[in-house]
């Protein structure tokens, strides 16, 4: 969820002062977002397993100018693998402001898109304030069915319920298959420095397609504070194991804190600390108002030589500068492997915004960041690095963007990028401004399957 302050992060295109990345024939980028959209931010992106041509986006998008400045619920489809999208809005639940997208797909192709709506962050005021976590789920990106609330607060924004994320069973031998599984923030007060209010991880469930979900309950055995800074739990990403294990990953004053079901999200097991964030998970960086490095957790769920690997992909500064860094368990999380640096340039430069998505069918993990290699000062690209060893060595792949500044200013760009893989197809969502035009641009790339050949 967007912190709100005086001071948010832009992305400013520059012009022909500095020589534009090469174009690639093998690497399209494309627009995402209309034209006229105002401010998109956050976007996630999924591929529909059953047809990899139908792909869905979906971030936030502002109102229209000279009316309050509220973000809004949207869904972009490609139905040619990404080259070309069309965007379609939804209203959101008593017209609240929206955020925090995530767009996932089940085994079957239907998508859910689960969100945060809220009035009032800092407030609470019966007659305004609200918080709460919804899922929608369609199966073409067009027509979606309502808004299912996760958890719901009415009249009232303490708790507030903040940065979801979704993850669907689809692991082909498990007992679980189909239940879709969301983990989440909790702050007693969002922003308090009270040490009395606290910070921990929920977890909710649904097993019936999304139709409905069962209480949540909190799974964070030790709680972070309430101002959303290095101390506060947050960033819990789920995933699910081959035999339907539960995994969540979030970040915290320990580090990377695991937890584990095996019940189908019924119950945990204690936290397990698995690994440091050297510098918090709350990373200033120059020309960036705002900056994280909070975990993204992924399971190879294929046939391949690490299927049921768990990966963990991470920003920190333990080598003085932010870099992008991977974990990996090969046995359910009960050992892990020395962190991998994930992009392979000298020491120095910056990478920011980091997210994974690992492909089902020949276990490539595959990881979207921005990235300052090669370029001066807050200039910023973006890169793909890609592993098909499991996660011990990465190729990085140059996204053909003009380089552009990163610069503190009035626009929210989000906390993270999004990507997803499937059959050798990468599609990888981030955002830039073009002039006055803020932006969501993709990425679409089509690898050999289990090789680094793009196609």
């Amino acid at each position: 969820m967007f912190r709100l302050g005086p001071a948010i992060a832009v992305l400013m295109l520059v012009g022909s002062t500095l020589v534009p990345a090469q174009p690639s024939p093998q690497i399209r980028v494309v627009q995402v977002s209309a034209p006229d959209a105002r401010r998109p931010a956050e976007a996630s992106v999924a591929i529909n397993p059953t047809n990899p041509s139908h792909v869905i986006a979906t971030f936030i998008q502002s109102t229209a100018p000279g009316q309050q400045p509220r973000s809004t619920n949207w869904g972009y489809v490609s139905t040619d693998g990404g080259l070309t999208w069309a965007g379609t809005p939804a209203a959101n639940p008593g017209k609240r402001v929206q955020g925090d997208d995530v767009i996932v797909f089940g085994r079957d192709g239907t998508a859910f898109h689960t969100y945060i709506a809220f009035d009032g962050i800092r407030v609470d005021r019966p007659d305004v304030a609200s918080t709460g976590i919804f899922v929608r789920w369609t199966t073409d990106g067009v027509t979606w069915e309502p808004p299912v609330p996760v958890v719901d607060h009415i009249n009232t924004a303490i708790p507030f319920e903040d940065k979801p994320w979704t993850v669907v069973d689809r692991a082909e031998g498990s007992p679980h298959r189909g239940n879709i599984y969301v983990a989440w923030t909790r702050f007693d007060v969002y922003g308090s420095a009270d040490p009395l209010h606290r910070t921990h991880i929920w977890f909710a469930r649904s097993r019936d397609g999304g139709r409905s979900f069962q209480p949540p309950l909190p799974i964070s055995d030790d709680s972070g504070d309430a101002q959303d800074s290095d101390n506060t739990v947050e960033g819990a990403v789920p995933a699910v194991g081959p035999k339907g294990e539960v995994y969540v990953v979030w970040a915290g004053p320990k580090g990377l804190f695991f937890d584990r079901s095996d019940d189908g999200g019924w119950t945990f097991g204690a936290d397990k600390v698995i690994g440091t964030l050297a510098g918090g998970w709350d990373i200033p960086v120059p020309g960036v108002a705002r900056h994280n490095g909070m975990p993204v957790t992924a399971v190879d769920l294929g046939s391949s030589a690490s299927s049921g690997t768990i990966y963990v992909n991470f920003i920190d500064e333990r080598n003085g500068d932010t870099d992008v860094f991977l974990l990996a368990s090969r046995d359910g999380g009960r050992t892990w492997a020395a962190p991998v640096r994930v992009n392979d340039d000298p020491k120095g430069a910056v990478q920011m915004f980091t997210w994974m998505a690992v492909d089902p069918t020949d276990g490539s993990v595959n990881i979207v960041f921005h990235d300052r290699r090669g370029l001066s000062g807050t200039m910023t690209g973006v890169t793909l690095a890609r592993s098909v060893d499991g996660g011990r060595t990465f190729a990085n792949h140059k996204v053909p963007v003009e380089p552009f500044d990163c610069c503190a200013a009035s626009s929210f760009v989000g906390d993270y990028n999004g990507v997803d893989a499937f059959g050798g197809r990468v599609v990888a969502v981030f955002p830039t401004l073009n002039g006055a035009e803020q932006r969501i641009l993709a990425a679409v790339m089509r690898f050999r399957p289990g090789s680094q050949t793009l196609m």
